[in-house]
């Protein structure tokens, strides 16, 4: 989009436009008698509420049939809120259709790549291609738009719900149609298709477009060309369904900011996409609590959603303060991680930190899914825990609109991820996150906080580009990582990287095509390994123990590259394993494997260190550190205290004295410190 409701500054202002953090979360009060809402205003109000989204699954309560409205019930509480001094994120109520809805078009419930209908009685029951389900969103999207686009209590739109993550494609006969109609605006002639596509192939050739369907279930692998462009398709299908509510509301209302909440590592949706159409990016975060590393992969998507969108402030839209309710078997968080993992979304850049939900449910799917107000009510320790964090959080309102900034640039394409995990490649092992979490928990552990970049943006403003597993690449974004290097850019390339073009057809000539010269070696042969099995590297960086690399080694011929570190192979002798090669005025760094854990850190140090790249702290010794605003965060994840060096006294903004240099953090406990207090107190 050319203009945004909102691009700089603090997302959320008071009355007298002073910025602030947002703290709540999604508020559900048609599930409760209105005698129950004048309770959760005032216990809101002692928790430090000041933002909840309303609205998000309303449609049954706000529309009981064609042209039906009934919103009587969300006047009076958008009202009571606002004189509680709440504002309100409303939701356009769209993600799951009614009952009379489906019952008048049973055409829009999706169908599966095997053929079978899904019924009403859960979530997200529609075909995104449905002219049916998208004119009766837009209709009521419009009715929410103009009868609140003026409230008091407006601060943000809310479209849809975490799209695609019960259905993200659709099969059925109205998609097929959908899908004919997307390739024919991007191909123009079937014969581009039929080219595109590769359908010399096992007979594939199309002859008309009537013959062409979405990748239903076939005796084997379906054309890989066919599949991608299926996935393009359904994102762009449930991009349609934003888009066009958006309209609605920007016809009434252009000012303020709209947003959808991500999923962070969600594999369906490219939101890179996405986030064009967006004034606000925001995501949902739910870590396993049963992972050690949980704090790891929301540190990860924390980056990501604010590099969708370009830097600016983000917005943890959901979490949960406990427990959730669709896991196996469902853990709660341990003790302070509610409060570690909302401070640590607020130093990667989030404007506020919300929760899914305020109060817990008595009934329906998510019942047993934790709330800021509990079942068990406020004699609890979560209780105290949400309050005790809306103080903290209201303290910090100087940060609101401050951003943080990186000299690391990790590339990352959805439509790579599509095309990288189709069947039929030389490793049904290879997953993207498998490489990508690696170098991102290097990173982490080196207290370097990085920015996730699409191939076609700027390379120019980081100082190290690392490609991960970057198997699909256009021709000018690949011309892009070559250009970057010769100026004097840091680059390093992990395998199965430049290996096809956009059409998923390979580059030929050797492997990585585009970047032979800027990397000064040729990958002959891949040479996956098996699971559980590993290859052993040696050479001085890894010093006399070496390491072992997972999951891939490839055989390499020499062009120019000197190798840093080998593979010891008795059948094959020495080869490389991770190579450096100085081009013009830049650096290419080449590995062939995924190391373990200390060798992968060895790696990026060394990397870092010949980029210029400066950590937040020297030794951040397991302890998080990002820099935001002129404020140090320091995170303690593990279990055991943590004592760090900061080299000078420093202000405890939540403790409110001097600190410093050497300081311990205790275990799930967060400092946040700065040179001086705010305002020069």
């Amino acid at each position: 989009m050319s203009t945004r409701a909102w691009s700089e500054g603090p997302l959320f202002r008071d009355s007298d436009g002073i910025g602030f953090l947002a703290y709540g979360g999604d508020y559900n009060p048609e599930q409760w008698p209105e005698d129950v809402w004048l309770q959760d205003v005032e216990l809101m109000k002692l928790a430090g509420v000041n933002l909840v989204t309303v609205g998000v699954f309303s449609w049954s309560k706000l529309q009981s049939g064609p042209g039906d409205y009934n919103f009587g019930w969300l006047d009076r509480i958008l009202d009571l809120l606002h004189s509680a001094g709440i504002m309100v994120d409303l939701a356009t109520a769209t993600a799951s259709p009614p009952a009379w809805l489906v019952e008048a078009h049973p055409e829009i419930l999706p169908m599966t790549e095997f053929g079978t209908k899904l019924s009403f009685g859960s979530r997200q029951h529609y075909c995104p291609s449905s002219p049916q389900y998208r004119a009766a969103a837009a209709e009521l999207a419009a009715a929410v738009a103009n009868r609140y686009h003026n409230h008091p209590a407006l601060r943000l739109w809310h479209i849809g719900n975490e799209y695609g993550c019960h259905v993200s494609a659709c099969y059925c006969d109205i998609s097929a149609s959908s899908f004919r109609n997307w390739l024919r605006k991007r191909y123009g002639t079937l014969e581009a298709v039929n080219s595109a596509w590769g359908t010399d192939f096992w007979s594939q050739r199309y002859t008309s477009w009537a013959q062409i369907n979405p990748p239903r279930s076939t005796p084997t692998f379906n054309n890989p060309s066919l599949k991608l462009d299926f996935a393009r398709f359904s994102s762009d299908e449930l991009l349609d369904c934003l888009l066009i509510e958006r309209a609605e509301i920007r016809r009434v209302d252009q000012s303020v900011p709209i947003t959808t909440n991500f999923m962070g590592l969600f594999r369906p949706i490219d939101a890179f996409k996405w986030a064009e159409a967006l004034d606000v990016t925001s995501y949902d975060s739910y870590p396993d609590p049963a992972d050690d590393e949980a704090h790891i992969v929301s540190a990860l998507a924390s980056d990501l959603t604010r590099s969708l969108g370009g830097g600016r402030p983000w917005l943890l839209m959901e979490q949960a303060p406990s427990a959730v309710n669709w896991r196996s078997i469902n853990l709660s968080r341990a003790p302070g991680q509610y409060r570690a993992l909302s401070l640590q979304a607020i130093a990667r850049g989030s404007e506020g930190a919300l929760c899914f939900q305020w109060r817990a449910s008595r009934s329906g799917s998510e019942k047993f899914h934790s709330a800021m107000l509990p079942h068990v009510g406020t004699e609890s320790r979560l209780w105290n825990e949400v309050v005790s964090l809306g103080k903290e959080i209201a303290d910090l309102a100087d940060i609101a609109g401050s951003t943080v900034s990186s000299s690391v640039g990790i590339l990352f394409d959805w439509e790579n991820w599509w095309a990288l995990e189709m069947e039929s490649h030389p490793s049904s092992d290879l997953r993207l996150v498998e490489v990508l979490l690696p170098i991102y928990r290097g990173l982490f552990e080196l207290g370097v906080t990085v920015d996730f970049v699409h191939p076609g943006q700027d390379l120019n403003p980081y100082r190290l580009i690392i490609a991960p597993a970057l198997y699909l690449i256009g021709d000018s974004p690949a011309a892009s990582l070559a250009t970057y290097v010769k100026a004097g850019g840091n680059v390093l390339v992990t395998f199965f990287s430049g290996i096809v073009d956009d059409e998923d057809h390979i580059r030929l000539g050797g492997y990585p095509a585009p970047w032979t010269e800027t990397l000064g070696l040729v990958v002959e042969e891949f040479l996956p390994i098996p699971s559980g099995a590993t290859v052993t590297m040696s050479g001085d960086l890894l010093g006399p123990l070496g390491g072992t690399g997972r999951l891939w080694s490839e055989e390499i011929r020499l062009k120019g590259a000197t190798v840093l570190l080998s593979y010891l192979d008795e059948w094959r002798g020495d080869r490389p394993a991770l190579t450096e090669h100085h081009i013009c005025d830049g650096t290419a760094w080449y590995l062939s494997t995924l190391p373990d854990r200390e060798s992968m850190r060895a790696i990026l140090q060394m990397v870092c260190e010949t980029s210029d790249v400066t950590p937040a702290l020297a030794e951040p010794n397991g302890v998080e550190v990002v820099i935001r605003g002129g404020n140090l965060f320091l995170i303690n994840h593990t279990k055991i205290p943590r004592r760090i060096d900061l080299g000078v006294p420093f202000f405890d903004r939540l403790g409110n004295t001097m600190v410093g240099p050497v300081l311990e953090v205790a275990p799930m406990d967060v400092l946040i410190v700065a040179a001086a207090a705010p305002g020069g107190v």
